[in-house]
């Protein structure tokens, strides 16, 4: 199977599983993006300050509904741009829509003001969330929705306004979301500048962070592209939120029941065909477990239906490209060149990467500061609990951690020594609206999600009046 590759700056989309070029965009150019700068200036302006939160709420609930009347429509999007089986497209439509639905309930609760208790003196004192202006959000192909849904949905409500520059490889969907903006806005009387989509290119983006109109920058994506768009943001002095990669930690100390583990590491492994930032990758397992739970995990690999990612029954997809899917075969050849050992799997066909199993990746191995973003699975092995620390903090990333235990204080006592954004104790998979995700170290800065979310792009004013 071949596939073209895309021009420099063009979206087009290639569907991974055919290799068929589907449909290629027209870029944004220059005159189109001056007017969706001046658009999204003149909604901020207008609307979003002069809407109520329940307003600005409604109005991201309308999306919400939307994005649930055209799932079939969103679903089929993302499988053919990047290769989501359709079970896991029509839930991420779901997902966002939750996520929406999260601000849309609670903008008036995430938006008041916050009393200050004065230490002496008369009067009163309060925070005061008022909207920043423009944002632009660069966002990756991995999740097309539930992406945007996390950064849209409590900016707009805090009355920001939103251009939104998705992957090249994802305009379609791209084009569903800005479309679901833009009908709910005609519908309850809002400008269609309040959310718009830009396909524009790295120089583009980067004269968009520069813009004095433009008031800060949110990016997840790689890491070469968060450090490429810090530096432009702060050479401009602009606030900027990053979600970059990870290589999560999935801790194994003991468990009463090894195959329930093991289903579970499999799912944090293999979510999304294994292309998330915050999957399970380096699975850190006590000796006395290490043998049986890789014996167990490759057999649950072994046991996945990879192919065509419209069917029903197929569990995993292709990589969201044929590139992708080179990329990390040559990083597992090279890791067994160096010394791993395939335990089952390591082997492609076309964009299509078979579910794989490691061992033997020790520090001397490239494989074991990078991460792997496909359906691969790095095990190690350590005697106890102060070894399995050390080697889940030896890694430049800090996003997620998994640790499971029975022993309860073993738990948190983890919980607190490992360093990462997220840690989930015996639960994977558990994502949720309310629940602030981000990351330390390489992963990048700041929190998408939950309450947490609205505190990034939001002037925190203080508001001190005499008595």
């Amino acid at each position: 199977m071949s596939q073209q590759t895309a021009a420099p700056g063009e979206y087009r989309i290639t569907n991974p599983a055919t290799g068929e070029v589907v449909a290629t965009y027209p870029s944004t150019t220059d005159a189109e993006l001056e007017q969706a700068l001046a658009a999204a200036t003149a909604a901020h302006r207008g609307w979003s300050r002069s809407a109520t939160a329940t307003q600005r709420g409604a109005l991201v609930r309308r999306v919400a509904e939307l994005h649930r009347e055209r799932r079939e429509e969103f679903a089929d999007a993302i499988v053919t741009e990047m290769g989501k089986p359709r079970a896991a497209a029509l839930g991420e439509v779901d997902f966002a829509a939750d996520i929406y639905e999260y601000y849309a309930d609670r903008a008036e609760e995430l938006t008041r003001d916050q009393p200050i208790d004065l230490l002496g003196g008369e009067g009163t004192a309060v925070v005061r969330r008022a909207s920043l202006g423009p944002l632009l959000g660069i966002m990756p192909w991995n999740f097309p929705y539930y992406q945007v849904a996390r950064f849209a949905g409590p900016n707009v409500v805090v009355g920001n306004t939103i251009l939104l520059k998705h992957a090249p490889q994802c305009p379609r969907s791209a084009e569903l979301v800005h479309r679901a903006f833009a009908d709910a806005a005609g519908e309850l009387g809002a400008p269609e500048g309040v959310y718009t989509d830009v396909r524009i290119s790295t120089d583009q983006a980067a004269a968009v962070i520069a813009d004095p109109r433009v008031q800060g920058v949110s990016l997840t994506g790689s890491e070469r592209a968060g450090a490429a768009v810090a530096e432009v943001a702060g050479r401009n002095l602009k606030k900027v939120a990053l979600e970059l990669g990870g290589s999560d930690p999935f801790v194994l100390l003991s468990t009463d029941d090894l195959d329930a583990v093991v289903e579970a590491a499999a799912a944090a492994r293999l979510d999304n065909t294994g292309q998330s930032c915050n999957a399970a990758k380096r699975f850190i397992v006590v000796e006395d477990l290490h043998d049986a739970f890789v014996e167990k995990l490759a057999a649950v690999f072994e046991a996945q239906t990879t192919g065509d990612p419209t069917a029903e029954d197929t569990d995993l997809g292709p990589l969201s490209s044929l590139a992708a899917a080179e990329r990390l075969a040559a990083q597992v050849d090279r890791a067994v060149a160096q010394g791993a050992t395939v335990v089952t799997g390591g082997t492609r066909d076309g964009a299509f990467y078979a579910p794989t199993v490691l061992t033997g990746v020790t520090a001397g191995n490239d494989a074991y500061h990078e991460e792997l973003f496909g359906p691969v699975a790095v095990v190690h092995s350590v005697r106890d609990e102060d070894a399995a620390v050390e080697l889940a903090n030896d890694t430049p990333y800090g996003l997620g951690s998994y640790v499971w235990t029975t022993d309860a204080d073993q738990a948190q006592r983890v919980a607190d020594r490992i360093e990462a954004g997220m840690v989930f104790v015996n639960c994977v998979l558990a994502d949720s609206p309310e629940l602030p995700f981000g990351g330390i170290k390489r992963s990048g800065t700041g929190r998408e999600m939950g309450t947490l979310a609205v505190e990034e792009f939001v002037n925190k004013k203080l508001v001190r009046t005499a008595g």
